[in-house]
């Protein structure tokens, strides 16, 4: 067995398919290693590929017109990259800008042979909607983010969704990231804190009420 059918292997969305199904996605694609702060696709660029993120992290975002970088969302590994919004066009449209935020590998599928070989014949349909709906689904974070959630859902929401991501990262980074001040992310934790909703623990969030973090951005405490 080939290195690279190995990785397709570690990738959830291909574990339905037979040895000769996965012998034709082996054929159609190719793996790709990405050093740290380059860039996968930038916004408005278009390719005839998808991509999947076999191991890495992804940092999806838009740049506004003052040229202030917009975070959107992270892509984490075992995920689909690529935006999709239709299967008709054999070329896919770049809506946002990706860039790796650690050494990674990328499956890059012929998105018009994975068509041919896969979607025409109802393989893999339910596999490829599902990750066109967690992608919409993160679009709507971002909207509730951005539009919806004051400072305190912001943090809670980023808290209950994304722990990982808040952990990793340093204080000031993840109030860029939500677009709000340091020090008001300060204050926020530490109302939660007093709360007893949360507790720190060499610098990382622990969460100790889930029920009460969520009800936070689901309109519950303000």
């Amino acid at each position: 067995m080939s290195e690279k059918l190995n990785l397709i292997k570690k990738l959830s969305f291909f574990n339905s398919l037979n040895d000769d199904q996965l012998d034709i996605v082996d054929a159609i694609s190719k793996v790709s290693n990405y050093a740290k702060n380059s860039v996968l696709y930038y916004e408005n660029d278009r390719n005839n590929k998808i991509f999947f993120l076999i191991s890495g992290l992804i940092k999806v975002y838009k740049i506004d017109k003052y040229e202030n970088e917009i975070f959107l969302y992270y892509i984490y590994k075992d995920t689909m990259i690529s935006e999709l919004t239709t299967v008709s066009s054999d070329t896919i449209h770049c809506f946002s800008n990706a860039e790796f935020m650690e050494e990674s590998v990328v499956l890059e599928v012929d998105f018009i042979k994975f068509k041919q070989e896969f979607l025409s014949k109802n393989i893999l349909n339910n596999e490829f909607i599902n990750e066109i709906l967690s992608k919409t689904h993160q679009l709507h974070c971002v909207v509730n983010r951005e539009l919806v959630f004051d400072a305190t859902a912001k943090v809670a929401f980023a808290l209950a969704n994304d722990l990982e991501m808040f952990n990793s990262h340093k204080r000031h980074e993840v109030s860029f990231m939500l677009h709000i001040q340091p020090e008001t992310l300060s204050r926020v934790l530490n109302k939660l804190k007093r709360s007893a909703i949360i507790e720190t623990e060499n610098t990382n969030i622990v969460i100790l009420n889930k029920e009460m973090l969520t009800s936070i951005y689901k309109g519950g405490l303000s």
